[in-house]
C-alpha cells in the first residue's frame, strides 16, 4: 500500500523551484489550489497539502536536487529525536517531512514573542546529539529553529554532512546572552531585519554593521 502522502504528488508536480544568487530565497513557479507554501529558503520551498495536513513537502530548486539524498541520509542517522523533524520519504525533487506546529525564532523577533532560555539549551543538546551520530550540526539560524510549546524544534538539517563550523549558532547564542534582554518582547521591524540579513551575508557573517542601526552588535546575527 502506498504511503498516504503520495496524494499530494500530483499537485506538487505543478510547481517548480529556482534558486537565486547572493543567498537570496528561491523563486516559486506554478501553483496549486490544494497546496499552501509555509516556508521559503535559499535552496528550497516548503508546502503543506490542504488535503493531508500532517506532512510538509520540502521541494528543492532544480540545481539543488542533489541535496535530497544527503538530507534524507541525515534524517536516517538522527532517527527518532525530539529535537528534529521526521522524514517519511522522498521523490525526485522533494522530501516528505512531518509538519511541525510552532513559530520560527525569526518570526518571534518580528512579533515580539519572547524566546525562552530553554530554546538555547535545547539547540545545544540537539547539536551534541547530532555529533554523537557522526554529523556536523551547522547552519542553525533564526528561520530553522521553531518555538514549539516552549521547546526547540530544528527543521533544516541539510548541511549536517558538510565540514567546518559556520559559527551561526555561536553568534546567535552570544547575542542572546549579551543583548536579547534589551529587546525581549519588543517587535523588530521587518525592513531592519532584512537589511541586516543581506549585509550580514555580504560581509561573510563577521561584520559589526548592525551597530550602525541600533548600536548593538547582536543584530549582526539576525541571520542568514
Amino acid at each position: 500500500m502506498k504511503e498516504d502522502w503520495i496524494i499530494a504528488d500530483k499537485d506538487l508536480s505543478k510547481i517548480s523551484i529556482s534558486s537565486n544568487p547572493n543567498n537570496e530565497p528561491v523563486s516559486i513557479h506554478g501553483s496549486s489550489d490544494h497546496l499552501r507554501c509555509i516556508g521559503v529558503g535559499t535552496d528550497a520551498a516548503v508546502f503543506q497539502s490542504l488535503e493531508n495536513q500532517n506532512y510538509a513537502f520540502k521541494m528543492y530548486a532544480d540545481d539543488k536536487i542533489a541535496k535530497i539524498q544527503l538530507e534524507k541520509k541525515v534524517y536516517e542517522l538522527l532517527d527518532d529525536s525530539p529535537y528534529f523533524s521526521t522524514c517519511f520519504g522522498f521523490k525526485d525533487n522533494y522530501l516528505v517531512l512531518n509538519f511541525e506546529e510552532g513559530i520560527t525564532l525569526y518570526d518571534c523577533l518580528l512579533q515580539g514573542i519572547p524566546i525562552p532560555k530553554q530554546i538555547i539549551k535545547d539547540v545545544d543538546h540537539a547539536r551534541e546529539y547530532a555529533r554523537q551520530k557522526g554529523l556536523n550540526p551547522r547552519d542553525i539560524h533564526l528561520k530553522n529553529v521553531f518555538l514549539q510549546n516552549g521547546r526547540a524544534k530544528i527543521i533544516d538539517v541539510s548541511e549536517y554532512v558538510q565540514p567546518g563550523n559556520d559559527l551561526r549558532w555561536e553568534h546567535l547564542k552570544q547575542a542572546y546572552d549579551h543583548y536579547y534582554h534589551l529587546i525581549e518582547g519588543k517587535p523588530i521591524p521587518l525592513r531592519l531585519m532584512e537589511t541586516i540579513r543581506k549585509r550580514y551575508n555580504q560581509s561573510n557573517h563577521y561584520s559589526t554593521l548592525a551597530e550602525e542601526f541600533i548600536g548593538h552588535k547582536f543584530l549582526t546575527t539576525f541571520w542568514k
